[in-house]
């Protein structure tokens, strides 16, 4: 295996196929355009609020595979947070209760059967009405297949999916969202016991990978923007970075991880997802009520029904809030929106603050829309060049637009990309 592997984007799944590739001995050349690696999952000092925060609540679950086979190759084992068992707290803002969901550790959901551990207002064939996502085909929707009104659809289904999917579930893509239910409500709680990156996203799936790479003899660019691909009929030929044109051997290869709007300016004629969703992220510079302080090492968490707000996240020394789908609100003031994600909070945890200092962090284009049409969009991981292979979320990984998602198209292009080297 003497050819070298090019990675151009140096979020999660090139990050994932870059660390890959060099676990197999591949000279690695790490291309990011800009100056810090990780892609939509960052960490960064705020000024605003005086403490490094993470761009986003982005929660990852116990039971994705990828996740925990990534951060064990870059040495990053220890780097989730969360509790033994799955329990899931919500509040309704509008009526006022509360109450938590306690699922079994295994795939038998004897809790649907206690009337004490169900969602308040529901019944154990409810439960039984979304079976059919399980089969789901591509081409339906959420609401073509299954109730979306009632207690269980707006107590749990609708924000489980709506966090999942990042789209108004009703519209999203049956399909992806029963790939979702089967890793995760099917399975088991032992499956789905909430991880959170801890002290930061950087710490955990960055920053290690980085340190990986570098102990491999990687190559690393940040801040270099890759201008332009050569094509020839059969390979990718050459790359046009700022400092020159990299030549491309037929018997290299390159992971082409960039988002889908890159993605098809390099590549004309590739069909990309055109339609993305928005998500809103809220941090408070305050300390949390004694009740809601976190355990585990995590955050204590809030599902949020009725407001604006759908999960709340209190750390040590922050509160923070997350809005899915968010593309109603944010195009309103950064101002407007701290007022309305901190009166949410304000009534769920019980607490009479005012508004303490806040930072309001917007993803306009956070992840691709969830829908059939859109997932029909996606591309696969090998191109129509021998040597070129695609990873990102947006591409055909089966999931919805997740960290377990992008981790997992890294791993397919590089298993392509060694399997290209090899010949």
């Amino acid at each position: 295996m003497s050819g070298r592997a090019f990675v151009i984007g140096g979020g999660l799944s090139g990050l994932s196929a870059a660390t890959r590739l060099a676990e197999k001995g591949v000279a690695v050349t790490l291309v990011e355009a800009a100056g810090q690696a990780g892609g939509r999952c960052r960490s960064y000092f705020d000024a605003a609020l005086g403490m490094v925060i993470d761009n986003g609540n982005h929660l990852v679950l116990s039971g994705n595979r990828a996740v925990h086979d990534y951060l064990a190759r870059i040495g990053a084992r220890d780097a989730l947070a969360g509790p033994e068992r799955a329990e899931f707290h919500f509040a309704d803002l509008a009526s006022g209760a509360r109450w938590a969901l306690k699922p079994d550790e295994g795939a038998l959901p004897l809790w649907v059967m206690q009337g004490s551990r169900r969602v308040p207002g529901t019944g154990a064939k409810d439960y039984a009405a979304y079976l059919p996502l399980l089969w789901a085909g591509t081409a339906a929707r959420i609401s073509e297949c299954v109730p979306v009104t009632g207690a269980l659809w707006e107590r749990l289904m609708r924000p489980f999916l709506l966090a999942a999917l990042n789209t108004e579930p009703e519209d999203s893509s049956a399909a992806l969202a029963g790939a979702v239910v089967r890793e995760t409500l099917a399975k088991g709680g032992w499956h789905y016991r909430p991880r959170i990156a801890h002290p930061t996203l950087a710490a955990a799936f960055v920053e290690p990978a980085l340190a990986y790479l570098a102990a491999r003899g990687a190559a690393v660019k940040l801040g270099t923007r890759l201008r332009g691909l050569t094509l020839s009929a059969r390979d990718a030929a050459a790359l046009d970075l700022p400092d020159g044109i990299e030549p491309v051997g037929p018997g290299d290869a390159v992971v082409l991880a960039v988002p889908p709007w890159a993605a098809c300016d390099l590549l004309p004629g590739l069909m990309v997802p055109n339609e993305f969703r928005a998500i809103v992220n809220g941090h408070f510079r305050v300390a949390p009520p004694p009740e809601f302080l976190p355990q585990d090492g995590a955050p204590a968490m809030l599902g949020v029904i009725g407001g604006t707000v759908e999960w709340i996240f209190a750390f040590p020394d922050r509160i923070s809030v997350t809005v899915s789908g968010a593309d109603a609100i944010v195009d309103r003031p950064r101002e407007d929106l701290a007022a309305i994600l901190w009166s949410d909070v304000v009534d769920a945890l019980g607490i009479d603050t005012v508004l303490p200092p806040w930072q309001v962090v917007k993803e306009k284009r956070a992840t691709f829309a969830a829908t059939p049409a859109q997932d029909a969009r996606r591309p696969p991981a090998r191109s129509q060049w021998r040597n070129l292979f695609l990873a990102g979320d947006w591409t055909q990984t089966g999931l919805p637009a997740t960290i377990e998602g992008a981790l997992r198209s890294g791993e397919t292009a590089a298993a392509l990309a060694l399997k290209h080297l090899a010949l």
